[in-house]
């Protein structure tokens, strides 16, 4: 048996650590008679009380009742007194045979995850990051220490029907203790309540202060409707895929979730989400998607003002629909103050401010959005494009080689690697990086024209021609950015054609059209009248 000896609780249950009622470390008595013990003052005897093992084992095959109740609450130990201000939410583990039903666990994940993350104390490491452990036996003390967080939230899930089971376990990867497990039986339409409930107990096990309006944020429903969150969850399911047709699929049950629920501001955010990405995707020229991108946006916030991924979606809309820098950067930094672990809304404001000349300050939000999400292919490339940007090759080199030892096929890379090394006159090694690059995209036809450019700036002037030729039959039948082809000819040193190409560009709103104010490969035509009337034209001379 297991003894408190500050309030002489006893336990039968020799699996626990720490007391229940005062967190303070057990000791073993050898007594055969409870009794003695408990005659002592505040002497209890427990011996029903569920294992801090059954807890954490999560929800078994036939777990499920058929009704719908709460068990296994665990009492944390008070071992530190100290709010705990860094936390990684591990994906929850879809226990069903059925894998389609991963969108559900995936989008229970992410919910809780945004909840946390509308706390300002609160570090809350972003989707993106936690998900790389997806499918993966860890160890969740090694997270913490990999991520740099206090506490990981690890836990399963199982749908049976309309049942629901969660199970979940709070962990200080530093004391190396349980803070707090639940097993949650209920059925589907509780989810919302379920989801309120993790995340209240979260923010309370870590001792952080709340505000009545952080309590508020805490409890806040999107949708009341759960048919139409369960489309929403697989609209970001299929977004978070970051394919053409993965993101076409999307669009399809936002836009399904809206039929459920008019009045959905997240849903409103998420197909916003999606047409704003369609022009690096190639599935529509920039001047009809970021106007729909728009129009999503501010139908969100006019729901929704304080949703800040609505923000930060109408942020990028405006830069591509209007050139608007001063309401874009508006929208960006309220996103960021409604929201602070909104990982990308710094990423996509630092590119703003780099848009604009603010190197040092955008390094600043792309260094930011690292912090947030450290596992993140395409946030790790986002600063070595910033750094490469900023001129600085040679750390721009390191943060691609690091984003290639997590992903060696991650095709951003390699071509952010080729313009390094394109930039500093090694043509061969960036032609060989180019290669790779638009093998591993399938053939990115923005990733053939820099090969032809540095075709080109290498002389061999044919084989740059001959990718020039490829490209501009190629958008005779599908999007093709205008820019990439006039990246070829400024290769060629055909000016005027190359700003022909550009004007094309300007008119189609390609995103790239962005980067001409601070692309060096264009640095030839900066004293082309034409070029800097193009520049006044996107509001970037």
């Amino acid at each position: 048996m297991l003894l408190c000896p500050k309030c002489h609780r006893v336990y039968s249950d020799e699996s626990l650590r720490f007391c229940r009622d005062d967190g303070t470390a057990l000791r073993v008595t050898h007594t055969d008679d409870p009794t003695a013990i408990l005659s002592a003052p505040g002497g209890t005897m427990s011996s029903d009380l569920p294992s801090s093992g059954d807890i954490a084992r999560g929800p078994q095959s036939g777990d499920i009742p058929a009704s719908s109740s709460t068990t296994g609450s665990l009492t944390p130990h008070k071992r530190s007194r100290k709010a705990i201000d860094s936390l990684a939410v591990l994906p929850l583990v879809n226990t069903n045979a059925n894998s389609e039903m991963e969108y559900f666990s995936d989008g229970v994940t992410e919910s809780i995850i945004n909840a946390l993350s509308q706390l300002p104390k609160l570090r809350v490491v972003a989707r993106s990051t936690v998900f790389r452990y997806k499918g993966r036996e860890v160890d969740p003390r090694l997270v913490g220490q990999e991520l740099g967080v206090r506490a990981v939230l690890t836990g399963r899930i199982q749908q049976v029907g309309n049942g629901l089971m969660i199970g979940t376990e709070l962990i200080d990867v530093v004391n190396d203790a349980q803070l707090w497990g639940e097993r949650y039986n209920r059925q589907l339409a509780d989810i919302f309540e379920v989801q309120e409930d993790i995340a209240r107990e979260i923010s309370e096990k870590l001792r952080l202060k709340l505000t009545g309006s952080e309590k508020k944020r805490l409890r806040k429903r999107h949708t009341a409707d759960t048919e139409a969150y369960q489309l929403y969850l697989k609209g970001r399911f299929f977004w978070n895929k970051r394919t053409g047709e993965a993101i076409k699929t999307s669009v399809d049950y936002f836009e399904s979730a809206i039929g459920k629920d008019p009045i959905y501001a997240q849903a409103y955010a998420g197909l916003a989400d999606a047409y704003n990405i369609m022009d690096n995707y190639g599935l529509l020229p920039g001047k009809d998607c970021f106007p729909l991108a728009k129009a999503a946006a501010m139908k969100a916030l006019e729901l929704d003002e304080a949703l800040a991924e609505a923000h930060s979606s109408l942020a990028h809309a405006v830069e591509g629909a209007d050139w608007n820098w001063s309401l874009a950067e508006q929208e960006y930094r309220r996103a960021i103050e409604l929201n602070s672990n909104y990982a990308t809304a710094h990423h996509w404001y630092g590119f703003h401010l780099f848009f604009r000349g603010k190197f040092e300050l955008g390094l600043s939000e792309l260094k930011q959005a690292q912090l947030l999400d450290p596992l993140s292919h395409i946030v790790n490339m986002g600063l070595a494009w910033g750094l490469f940007h900023a001129g600085e090759y040679v750390k721009s080199i390191q943060q691609c080689l690091k984003t290639l030892e997590m992903n060696p096929n991650f095709f951003v890379a390699h071509w952010v690697l080729g313009r390094n090394y394109e930039q500093q006159g090694m043509y061969s090694q960036a032609v060989a990086e180019f290669q790779k690059a638009s093998k591993l995209s399938g053939g990115d036809p923005e990733i053939r024209a820099l090969l032809g450019y540095t075709y080109a700036i290498s002389g061999k002037v044919e084989k740059a021609k001959k990718i020039v030729k490829e490209l501009e039959e190629e958008s005779d039948r599908h999007h093709v950015s205008a820019c990439s082809i006039a990246r070829v000819y400024v290769g060629l040193e055909e000016k005027a054609t190359a700003l022909e190409w550009l004007q094309t560009a300007v008119d189609q709103r390609h995103f790239l059209v962005k980067f001409l104010n601070i692309d060096p490969q264009f640095d030839s035509l900066r004293s082309e009248p034409k070029f800097s009337e193009l520049l006044r034209r996107i509001g970037l001379a």
